[in-house]
């Protein structure tokens, strides 16, 4: 049985693959740019661009289970093509933003929400992995904090529940190699609720220098923000920091709840990702 992996220049797709290989299983890391992939000696690469169907059937060859990045362009003929090669399983990297109102209308939740309405209306069997928010979104500060410029925020008290790279990726791989998961749909978090201030306290404290904060207007946040990403992405983002302020960030499943093993902390990812926050 071949595993396939999708989106395997990503974090989460290269930490999924290292442990497949490592424990001896058959997998095969496809991107749409194949010859730009790193992966370890033995693991097959494919190419496999949605909107290329023609890239299919070569990529799903001798396929029975599918680690899949939510990208609904093309995700229809896909599923037929995975139900066409025998496909069994397929664990879907979504988001917990498909879970809040007006979803599909939202652009964060839009792309995930597509993705996993195509799956569940497919004969293929389904887990939908639906992680909160990253630790490693706090590497947008990496470069201010390595300038030594303070980090300004709108709302720098707003709560989340940081996951750890490596936590999703080894529930990812027991949702491709055990039975424990299928056919569910799991909302995933860090086992404690930080604020942004909180983070980079933590930062501070790994670092051994201060990180000064300074709270801005929601309009100045939009139009620093507006330069790198969308007007309506910068808006969907505002909203969700501006609700999560309330409070503590709920804490859901994580690897403790799922696997038995503790949950890394914003800590040790802090630690770990040191480098990325010193000037270069």
């Amino acid at each position: 049985m071949t595993i396939l992996i999708t989106g395997a220049r990503g974090k989460v797709g290269q930490a999924i693959i290292k442990r497949l290989h490592t424990a001896g299983h058959s997998v095969r890391a496809a991107s749409n740019n194949p010859a730009e992939l790193t992966v370890p000696d033995g693991v097959e690469v494919a190419e496999l661009g949605l909107s290329r169907p023609e890239t299919f059937e070569a990529a799903l060859r001798d396929v029975r289970q599918v680690f899949l990045y939510p990208e609904p362009s093309g995700i229809h003929d896909l599923i037929k093509a995975a139900e066409a090669a025998g496909v069994e399983h397929v664990v879907l990297l979504s988001s917990s933003s498909v879970l809040a109102p007006g979803a599909e209308s939202d652009p964060l939740a839009g792309h995930s929400l597509q993705v996993e309405r195509a799956l569940a209306g497919s004969e293929l069997t389904r887990t939908f992995l639906r992680p909160d928010a990253f630790a490693s979104n706090a590497l947008g500060w990496a470069y201010f904090i390595g300038q030594g410029m303070p980090i300004q925020l709108a709302y720098p008290d707003a709560h989340i529940a940081p996951i750890h790279t490596d936590d999703i990726a080894d529930i990812a791989v027991e949702a491709l190699t055990g039975d424990s998961l299928t056919g569910r749909e799991i909302t995933l978090t860090g086992a404690r609720s930080l604020t942004f201030r909180e983070q980079l306290v933590i930062l501070s404290d790994v670092l051994g220098r201060d990180i000064p904060v300074e709270q801005i207007t929601r309009t100045e946040a939009e139009q620093q923000m507006s330069q790198y990403m969308p007007a309506p992405m910068v808006g969907s983002l505002l909203d969700l920091w501006a609700a999560a302020s309330a409070g503590p960030a709920v804490i859901a499943d994580t690897t403790e709840t799922l696997l038995g093993t503790p949950a890394r902390d914003f800590e040790q990812w802090a630690r770990e990702n040191a480098a990325a926050f010193t000037q270069h």
